[in-house]
């Protein structure tokens, strides 16, 4: 189309100019924290800070000059059919990596090592790459810093799989990898745990434009203008239909076979989607397939059979990814599928989540050494995913009425993960004196923290070259 042609034209030539305000961004934020670590230590040496503010005062005269700039007409962007309005931002041709690109040049695993597993988590004195006040991008109940988390020795460790290193995460190359490309995450509060840990990963780079069409929190997308990449998250906790028909009951209706149209009608021309789901299936629920009640889940209702959480999330996935397989299910999408397994529900100590359980753990838990394997429902859960990722992609190959372009891929972070119960906010989701009734949270992960390597390991998934 020449609206789409002339509009990547112009943010083409707009590239340098926006990168140019990231950086000016970037230095500007941090004389302001190296102001106030000034100010707080030596007040008498303020009147050093005058050229950093006059650069600050440069930043600020960019910034509104930008601001002035007419917004994009409506024919920059490519509305697809999506309730909440989630827009993408056209992609140019052959986007990804280039030769003598950031991403071409990225540090890569070798051949044949298995980044997922077996592993172990060793210390990094680097480590972390932000912190709460150079990231804008942290969930309140994930800012374990801004809520007096005592410790900080469980940021300084990082994920080594056995027999080769994981390189550290490069922003540029990452972004790199991505230009004129999306990526759309869908799945619980995990899903944007991991997304808002990505971005924050970028935030040394380039911070995105908001450009969601919907004020639903739920349902946000952003874009990096100066990569063209655009980034989503759609909340779908069981990937199916599922809804709350009584919320004084606690009971939730799932049906099994009904791929969620909040992201199954939203992911139309995006390049990537990634999956995830398991926590939510633990809550009490009914159990649909073909319209009708099949099982239940902690429902005590008589003649209504009771079905393991492992199987309920099993059919959920079999669902959502032949959807994902199925042109006329998840029409417009040709990308790359990745799933990524579950992130352990197993982490609590001293009770189960509503009695008193805590995760006050300090420091990694050693490989293979007792308790550390995956076992109960986080094994079941697992087990269940790897199996339908199996199926489907075999499904896939098999089958002649694919769509042909889609491909897909393995995200296996359960492993790392298990190892890591000193991760979690615990009771650092809040300031200690608020009168609030929270249990303690050792399901997210703080940030910065322990799922920053899940960008690590999906770094290496987009560069070139790599074979899972």
């Amino acid at each position: 189309m020449p609206e789409a042609k002339a509009e990547r034209q112009r943010r083409g030539a707009g590239a340098g100019a926006s990168q140019l305000r990231q950086r000016l961004l970037g230095i500007a934020a941090d004389l302001r924290v190296h102001k106030l670590h000034l100010a707080a230590v030596a007040p008498a040496a303020a009147a050093s800070l005058l050229p950093a503010l006059a650069v600050v005062a440069l930043v600020l005269l960019l910034l509104a000059a930008s601001a002035r700039r007419p917004p994009p007409s409506s024919s920059s962007f490519s509305l697809d059919a999506y309730r909440s309005g989630v827009s993408i931002v056209p992609a140019a041709t052959g986007g990804g990596a280039r030769p003598g690109s950031a991403a071409a040049a990225a540090a890569r695993v070798p051949s044949g090592c298995d980044i997922f597993r077996p592993g172990e988590w060793v210390p990094d004195e680097d480590a972390p790459y932000y912190t709460n006040l150079t990231c804008p991008h942290i969930q309140e109940h994930q800012n374990c810093m801004k809520y007096g988390r005592p410790d900080t020795g469980f940021l300084k460790w990082r994920w080594r799989p056995a027999g080769c290193e994981l390189p550290r995460f490069d922003a540029a190359a990452f972004l790199d990898a991505v230009r004129d490309t999306s990526l759309a995450f869908v799945g619980d509060s995990l899903a944007r745990n991991h997304m808002q840990s990505l971005m924050c990963l970028l935030s040394k780079v380039e911070y995105p434009k908001d450009i969601s069409k919907t004020t639903n929190p739920e349902f946000r997308t952003l874009h990096y203008e100066s990569h063209n990449f655009t980034l989503a998250i759609f909340w779908s906790p069981f990937l199916v239909r599922g809804y709350q028909p009584d919320p004084s009951r606690h009971m939730w209706n799932i049906h099994l076979d009904e791929p969620d149209a909040a992201w199954v009608t939203g992911i139309a021309g995006f390049d990537r989607v990634l999956i995830s789901a398991a926590n939510w299936f633990t809550r009490p629920a009914m159990f649909y397939e073909a319209g009708r009640v099949v099982a239940c889940h902690y429902c005590l209702a008589p003649g209504v059979p009771d079905m393991t959480r492992g199987h309920s999330l099993r059919m959920a996935f079999r669902a959502a990814l032949r959807a994902l397989l199925t042109a006329t299910a998840a029409p417009g999408f040709e990308g790359t599928v990745i799933v990524r397994t579950l992130s352990p529900t197993s982490h609590f100590e001293g009770g189960e989540w509503d009695r008193g359980g805590d995760c006050r753990r300090t420091r990694p838990l050693v490989a293979g050494s007792d308790g550390t394997g995956m076992a109960g429902l986080d094994l079941d859960f697992h087990t269940a995913q790897v199996e339908e990722f199996a199926r489907a992609k075999a499904e896939l190959e098999a089958s002649g009425d694919g769509k042909g372009k889609v491909r897909m891929v393995l995200m296996d972070t359960t492993p790392a993960m298990v190892l890591r119960p000193d991760g979690h906010p615990s009771r650092y989701g809040h300031w200690a004196h608020e009168n609030v009734t929270l249990y303690n949270d050792c399901i997210h992960w703080c940030l910065p923290g322990p799922i920053d390597a899940w960008n690590e390991m999906l770094l290496q998934m987009l560069l070139p070259g790599y074979s899972p």
